[in-house]
């Protein structure tokens, strides 16, 4: 078995289904009622911590590939993209079935009270093009500059995963203050890969200039 099929046909299997171990767990922990007092929380809680986390591993994917050299790596990122969108839709749809049964009237009178609902939103929001464009169809037809480019969403996704995550939480605020440092450091190595190529360009260019000639003394 050749690499490309072992990818296709073993690893991408494999790494599918274990994305939606989180979910079955949860499931499973539901319908055995192994569940805390309060259901609404752990599914809440759940369903959102795994929407940071792949969002968080999507970002990842990129630089790991550019330091490990190893294109193969690059095959996954839609993967998690969608799965980051897929539990972010299981977050929002637990707020509006279990929290507010629909009554779109309490959903809007909520928003100006918890902002972080409408952050959350946002966010989830721009992760919609993105799951959209995730085929591989869509891709080529859209051209990889623009696709590329489309895809830099998740950068304001990751933002606001955090934003929201940190405005939600009332007490012990590590756990978002650290999912704020991961996406920090993975949104500052792109940054660096951006700019490091234009400084040293400028500064090659600056060694380059002759130096300018000494104005003669006057006598």
């Amino acid at each position: 078995m050749t690499r490309p099929e072992f990818v296709r046909k073993i690893l991408k299997p494999v790494v599918f289904f274990g994305c939606l171990l989180p979910l079955g767990i949860l499931t499973y922990n539901f319908l055995t009622d192994n569940l805390s007092a309060n259901p609404l929380d752990d599914i809440t809680d759940t369903t959102g911590t795994w929407t940071i986390r792949f969002v968080v591993i999507t970002l990842c994917v990129t630089p790991l590939r550019r330091i490990t050299k190893e294109a193969m790596v690059g095959r996954f990122r839609r993967m998690f993209g969608v799965y980051a969108f897929f539990y972010g839709c299981l977050h929002f749809l637990t707020y509006l079935y279990f929290d507010k049964f629909f009554e779109w009237n309490e959903i809007l009178a909520d928003i100006p009270k918890r902002p972080f609902i409408a952050v959350g939103f946002t966010s989830l929001f721009l992760m919609l093009p993105l799951a959209l464009t995730s085929t591989s169809g869509i891709t080529k037809w859209m051209g990889g500059k623009r696709w590329t480019a489309l895809h830099r969403l998740i950068y304001f996704t990751g933002i606001g995963a955090v934003i929201h995550y940190l405005w939600l939480v009332k007490a012990d605020k590590s756990r978002p203050l650290r999912y704020g440092a991961i996406v920090a450091l993975l949104l500052g190595y792109r940054l660096w890969v951006y700019l490091a190529p234009k400084v040293s360009s400028y500064l090659a260019k600056r060694k380059q200039q002759p130096a300018p000639l000494a104005k003669p003394e006057p006598e």
